[in-house]
């Protein structure tokens, strides 16, 4: 019996090493594509903080062209003093189709605004973001229309990506209030209003305690708030007409954002949004993420910078054409996670 059973151990036992082996080959392979992709993660971190850093101190080099006049207007920066009332930052990536309604209803809607109130000073500023298309045609119809002391397009040579595109369109206009607001006009723009409204609710509220009575008024601009637009209130609606794993997506995302930046607001995506001079001027020279996911960062600097924030609802139709699709998503939650780990590691500083 025992020499019968002895091939059998004798097997088992050469069979051992070489589980074994295999075993920890795929647990090296595994730690080498661990390790790989950690350090692929972190030199990504690393260098969108030293091309922060480097367009912090840049001099800018953009200018705005006059199809009228043919001449280069320079760019003014964000830490000039204001000169309109409000400045609204369209970002566009291939908008030639869905713009010009946008445009036309927007600016009727500012030039009849200013007609009633004298104080009431604009200028449209739109971003063409490397478009492929005859989106900046468009928009330059609209200077020679407008005239460019209140259209202005500022033209980025490639894509970079709707954050940046708003980056750079705030960094770069003249306004006390800062509205971007999407191409497609979702939004209406009438409902800048509203953001105002809270702007200023918020305005006289610091002041009132901050300030001595006896004190001279503070400029708006020199408050520092932020005021989110939101869809919050059409969530039901979405969520009845959605496909199951769209809803099931979305519910997920919303999860992380809620793990990223905090509870405070529910609507982080809508691209309706308010600020203030100064509170532009301090978000947008933090701001790192150029794509998808800086509204979620803006939220997360106003808590640190401790910028009041408020959300406002906005009314809102879904408009054909949308450029988001479910592998988005994917890109969505590697840049929530890049905010957690940048910020959280202080590999990204916050400048106050």
């Amino acid at each position: 019996m025992a020499a019968a059973g002895w091939p059998l151990s004798s097997s088992v036992a050469d069979l051992l090493p070489a589980s074994l082996s295999l075993t920890l080959l795929l647990a090296s392979l595994v730690v080498v594509v661990v390790l790989g992709a950690a350090a692929f993660f972190f030199e990504h971190i690393r260098k969108i903080g030293c091309t922060h850093s480097l367009e912090r101190t840049e001099v800018s080099a953009l200018f705005f062209e006059d199809p009228n006049s043919l001449n280069k207007v320079p760019c003014p920066s964000i830490y000039d003093p204001a000169e309109k009332y409000i400045s609204l930052i369209i970002p566009a990536y291939n908008e030639e189709h869905r713009l010009p309604e946008a445009l036309t209803e927007t600016l009727n809607y500012l030039k009849q605004r200013s007609a009633v109130e004298k104080s009431f000073t604009y200028e449209v500023l739109i971003v063409d973001d490397g478009s492929t298309d005859h989106t900046s045609k468009v928009a330059f119809e609209f200077v020679r229309k407008h005239k460019i002391d209140n259209v202005r397009v500022l033209l980025l040579g490639r894509n970079h990506g709707k954050g940046e595109a708003v980056r750079k369109g705030m960094l770069h206009s003249r306004g006390e209030l800062l509205l971007m607001l999407d191409a497609d006009g979702a939004t209406k723009v009438t409902d800048l209003e509203k953001l105002e409204a809270q702007v200023r609710a918020l305005a006289k509220k610091a002041e009132s305690s901050l300030a001595p009575s006896n004190s001279p008024s503070q400029r708006l601009s020199d408050a520092e708030i932020a005021v989110f637009g939101s869809r919050a209130h059409l969530e039901k609606q979405a969520l009845a007409t959605r496909k199951w794993y769209r809803n099931f997506l979305m519910k997920g995302f919303h999860l992380v954002v809620l793990l990223t930046a905090g509870p405070g607001i529910r609507d982080t995506q809508c691209g309706f949004k308010m600020f203030t001079r100064a509170a532009a001027r301090k978000l947008f020279t933090n701001i790192r993420l150029k794509r998808w996911c800086f509204d979620v960062e803006l939220v997360y600097l106003c808590k640190h910078l401790r910028i009041p924030m408020a959300e406002v609802s906005v009314n809102w139709t879904e408009i054909p054409g949308s450029k988001v699709r479910m592998t988005s998503i994917l890109h969505m939650v590697f840049e929530l996670l890049l905010i957690k780990v940048g910020y959280g590691l202080s590999i990204w500083k916050i400048y106050s």
